[in-house]
C-alpha cells in the first residue's frame, strides 16, 4: 500500500470574495452534488426529488431531459448518502459529483450582465426565471447555471476548471466596481 495521503483543500478556498454594490462572487461550500440520472420511461421524477430534497434540506437543479443535479450546503455523511441514493432506486441512478464539481455563486444587480459576458445564453428574467437551469460554456468552460433568486445564480463547473472560471468571472466583474 501506498504511503500517499491525498490532501483534500478547497478549490476556491484561496479565493477572497469579490464584492461591490453591482456584482458579488463568491465561493459556495463544499457540501454536496448528485447527479441524478431517471431510468427510461420513468415519469415525474423531478416531483419525486423535490419531495426527497425538501427532507434533506437539499435543493434540486434540472440539468437535461432526465437529469438533474441535488445540490446541498452541507456535506453528506456515507450513510445518509447511501440512504439518498437508495432511496433514488428504481425510479432513478444517482452519482456522487461532490468531490468532482464546484459550486459558485454571483449575484447583485448586474450579475446577469457580468456572466452575459461569457454566455450565449438568454439570462433575461422572462428567459431564465427564478428556479431555471442551463448548460452551456462560459467562455471557453462548461457550466451549469441556475437562476436562484432575482438576481442570484449558482454556477456549477467541474472542479480542474474552477479556478479558472473564478478568474474569468472576476475579470469580467471588474468594470463594475
Amino acid at each position: 500500500m501506498s504511503d500517499f495521503r491525498p490532501t483534500h483543500r478547497p478549490a476556491l478556498g484561496a479565493k477572497p470574495v469579490i464584492s461591490s454594490t453591482a456584482v458579488s462572487l463568491s465561493p459556495l461550500p463544499e457540501g454536496v452534488i448528485i447527479h441524478v440520472l431517471a431510468q427510461p420511461g420513468e415519469r415525474d421524477v423531478a416531483s419525486f426529488l423535490d419531495g426527497l430534497a425538501k427532507g434533506a434540506a437539499l435543493a434540486v437543479r434540472s440539468v437535461s431531459p432526465g437529469q438533474w443535479f441535488v445540490v446541498g450546503e452541507e456535506p453528506m455523511a456515507y450513510q445518509d448518502m447511501k440512504d439518498l441514493l437508495d432511496g433514488l432506486r428504481p425510479r432513478a441512478t444517482g452519482v456522487d459529483q461532490s468531490h468532482g464539481r464546484v459550486r459558485i455563486r454571483i449575484s447583485g444587480k448586474l450579475a446577469r450582465r457580468v456572466l452575459s459576458k461569457g454566455t450565449a445564453v438568454d439570462l433575461a428574467p422572462g428567459s431564465l426565471p427564478v428556479g431555471q437551469s442551463a448548460t452551456t460554456l462560459v467562455g471557453h468552460i462548461a457550466a451549469h447555471i441556475t437562476c436562484v433568486d432575482a438576481d442570484t445564480f449558482e454556477i456549477i463547473v467541474l472542479r480542474g476548471f474552477a479556478e479558472s472560471l473564478w478568474d474569468d468571472l472576476a475579470r469580467m466583474s471588474a468594470e463594475f466596481g
